[in-house]
């Protein structure tokens, strides 16, 4: 399982030490109406927005043991991207691999803490909700959207051809082969549990 937050222009963020365990939170909405003479009654109001949730921590130093990638960013620099995704009025598409997760969620909380006796090490706790679009009742009945973020599912894809592989196609649509495993992640329900076996004619989507 690979964690990542897509952001912008082609830029995403790795954690690079995965939860023990991801929360998700769903929930109905409903309205409670007290009835003079019969009592309360609970009417259905859709659905509630979701949250996930976990905990990690940012690493100061590489361990092979738990880390999920060599060039791990360095604590502080992760808890400022953190940070401003934290105070942007902007969604994030955040993507789990190996549990069908790929939505726009806002990071709506983030605790981060110190241990003693791992200095440089920076504990985090995240809750994400799900974004989706507002939409308000017209003058005439029509429904209008509210204008927001434009984070529909990406659509650019790629045509594998013989000859290529992951990192390949990572540095032509890319601009660097390390970004090979952002291809994997969305793609692993087309590619298999070996990332290595592309096979030409597969149609890949690429990261935004």
């Amino acid at each position: 399982m690979e964690i990542f937050l897509f952001y912008g222009d082609k830029k995403y963020f790795h954690f690079p030490v995965n939860p023990e365990e991801i929360n998700f939170s769903r929930s109905k909405g409903y309205e409670t109406v007290n009835m003079l003479q019969h009592g309360e009654f609970d009417f259905a109001q859709g659905d509630k927005i979701k949250e996930i949730s976990f905990s990690s921590f940012f690493p100061k130093e590489y361990d092979p043991s738990y880390c999920q990638f060599r060039k791990i960013p360095d604590p502080m620099v992760a808890v400022n991207v953190l940070n401003r995704f934290l105070v942007s009025a902007e969604p994030v598409r955040l993507v789990i691999s190996h549990t069908g997760i790929n939505v726009p969620v806002y990071l709506i909380s983030y605790n981060s803490s110190f241990r003693g006796g791992e200095p440089g090490d920076i504990y985090f706790d995240l809750t994400f909700r799900t974004w989706r679009d507002a939409k308000l009742q017209g003058k005439y009945g029509a429904v209008k959207a509210l204008k927001r973020a434009d984070l529909k599912p990406v659509s650019k894809t790629y045509i594998v051809k013989s000859g290529d592989s992951l990192s390949k196609i990572a540095k032509l649509e890319l601009g660097s082969e390390a970004k090979w495993k952002s291809i994997y992640a969305l793609n692993q329900a087309v590619i298999g549990p070996n990332s290595n076996l592309i096979k030409p004619g597969q149609k890949l989507v690429m990261p935004t």
